[in-house]
């Protein structure tokens, strides 16, 4: 299954018109409360119907033609910002901070939900709680986990410049009663190996309560540059010709609108709700997923526009899943149904304790992996498992067993509730009143509720007699986990869930240089095209590096404020 790579140069339009034979089936699931789609979404794109004449794949199609008749209205602006996400927001927030002249437009009716936690590099905050980072180490280190198929200009300069962008929006979040939180990893060894934990993760206390991260930068947009900002704006497409780009054209309620620009930034954020872009570029991670909880909105508009426009894309896929998937006993993961109706089965979108290294075992009633290990390490270990799905097993003793863990990142959230003396039942109430999680007094009639019959109960019975030899000897001679890590399964009562993947995002994009401008198929810049976030490519490949905790928030946020403040003359 494949994408023609042209060297490295990555994914382009013509790369593809030159070789790429790809799938084009499937879909993606439910999308992230608090994020909802533009009314008129479920339209098809005018490009959809001329995918085959234009000899694209199926996912990317045909660039929509627009005549110069349908056009209803004609704007003007310097900057234009396509998406009020993550990178749009703290573009627009830091062009209305510098007295631009722009225009930020959202296909939404609001701005879009944030995650109050994000990657900042050497704050003052953590500096004085003693979290100082090595940032070439930081850079090394995320070029590992991208196998060197990324820029590492790009990476300098979230590295660089994330802490300016931390003390230009802290003032505002603390004015509206949020106070920053720095993570302070633990100093011991994870995943069985030796990862690097840096300090970077900054948390805002009650993260998800209003006013959020997006909320604050509104309010700025809206107190100094009100006339700015569009909302029910659907990108169609990019205007550009001859390798430069000069604005773009909006699907709005009273037509389609054109935004004339002299510097276009894409902030449209990943492909996690386009199926046929997810079953065509990223077949691992739909094997290996049962929910969702993305963006409905981040269908991948924007990339295709960029590629539309001539830009590249990163050849490799790189997806952000978590270990949180829960489902009934007997679903696989992967796609239900066909087409743009597809669905992830899963109705539960994150379930945080299957991020617990607890011992995990597949449908033959075996375990099969390291659980002590980053979220989508564990997942695309299940994809090549019966179902691609596994069981969660654990006890009694649980909320012991999770504070000894010390996991870090968003899984943590269960370290703070079992050490606020939540009960273990409580913190996975969903999962418990819709029959997801088993219970029993006896692993026997666990093994039942949780649907392991002959061979595969047998092989499930004695691989959690094994696993509790291994606790006693505190060495897991299989997979290499931590000691600490284990649990032993003897106390009543005993659980059992099953897991697969929990699809978050896309965060392969287009290929841009340090500067956040878009790269052609000869590495040359698309004058005036700019990406930020989960649009933009050159940072991943492959995996989210979960243990580099916030480094995706962390870098939109940057990216976004760094084209703002380059476009202004302020860098």
């Amino acid at each position: 299954m494949g994408i023609k790579e042209t060297m490295n140069r990555g994914v382009s339009r013509r790369n593809f018109l030159t070789g790429a034979a790809l799938a084009g089936v499937a879909a993606a699931g439910a999308g992230l409360a608090g994020c909802s789609p533009a009314a008129n979404s479920s339209e098809k794109e005018p490009a959809a119907s001329a995918a085959v004449d234009s000899g694209n794949p199926a996912w990317l199609g045909a660039e929509p033609e627009i005549a110069s008749s349908d056009i209803k209205n004609t704007e003007e602006t310097d900057f234009l910002i396509i998406g009020a996400g993550t990178a749009g927001m703290c573009a627009a927030g830091t062009a209305a901070d510098l007295g631009m002249n722009f225009i930020l437009a959202e296909k939404n009716s609001k701005v879009t939900e944030t995650r109050e936690y994000w990657g900042i590099v050497n704050s003052k905050a953590a500096l004085a709680q003693g979290g100082q980072v090595d940032g070439l180490k930081l850079m090394n280190e995320l070029t590992r986990y991208a196998s060197g198929k990324c820029n590492q200009d790009v990476i300098k300069m979230w590295i660089d410049e994330s802490a300016e962008m931390f003390d230009w929006i802290d003032p505002m979040m603390q004015a509206a009663g949020k106070q920053v939180v720095v993570d302070m990893p633990g100093d011991h060894q994870t995943g069985g190996t030796d990862y690097m934990l840096p300090v970077l993760q900054h948390v805002y206390l009650t993260p998800y309560s209003e006013p959020m991260r997006n909320d604050v930068l509104l309010s700025l947009v809206q107190d100094k540059a009100a006339d700015s900002v569009r909302f029910g704006y659907e990108l169609v497409k990019l205007v550009h010709d001859e390798g430069k780009v000069t604005g773009a054209i909006f699907k709005t309620s009273d037509g389609y609108t054109q935004v004339n620009a002299k510097n276009t930034l894409l902030a449209t954020g990943g492909y996690p709700a386009n199926p046929t872009m997810m079953q065509a570029l990223q077949p691992a991670a739909v094997g290996c997923c049962t929910s969702s909880s993305y963006n409905p909105a981040d269908d991948g508009v924007g990339l295709k526009a960029g590629l539309w426009a001539g830009g590249v894309k990163d050849p490799d896929a790189a997806p952000m899943i978590f270990d949180r998937g829960a489902v009934e006993v007997g679903v696989d993961a992967g796609y239900v149904g066909k087409g743009d109706d597809a669905a992830f089965p899963g109705t539960i979108y994150q379930e945080n304790i299957g991020s617990q290294p607890f011992m995990k075992v597949n449908r033959n009633g075996v375990r099969f992996a390291n659980e002590s290990t980053p979220y989508d390490t564990f997942c695309f270990q299940a994809g090549q498992q019966p179902g691609g799905v596994w069981c969660q097993i654990f006890d009694g003793n649980a909320s012991d067993d999770i504070l000894r863990f010390s996991t870090i990142g968003c899984s943590a959230f269960a370290n703070q509730m079992m050490a606020a003396g939540m009960p273990v039942e409580e913190f996975v109430a969903t999962s418990r009143d819709t029959g997801y999680l088993k219970k029993a007094d006896t692993i026997e009639e666990l093994a039942d509720e949780l649907g392991f019959e002959g061979d595969a109960k047998k092989a499930f019975l004695e691989q959690v007699d094994r696993y509790n030899q291994q606790y006693d000897a505190q060495v897991d001679d299989d997979y290499g986990k931590e000691a600490y890590r284990l649990s032993a399964i003897r106390t009543a009562p005993f659980y059992g869930l099953w897991f697969g993947g929990t699809l978050l995002t896309t965060i392969d994009g287009l290929r841009i240089n340090g500067e956040c401008q878009v790269l052609g198929e000869n590495d040359e810049p698309i004058e005036g095209l700019y990406a930020a976030g989960d649009v933009s490519g050159s940072f991943f490949s492959g995996n989210y590096p979960e243990y580099i905790v916030g480094c995706a928030s962390g870098r939109s946020s940057t990216q976004g404020r760094h084209v703002a403040r380059k476009l202004a003359g302020d860098l």
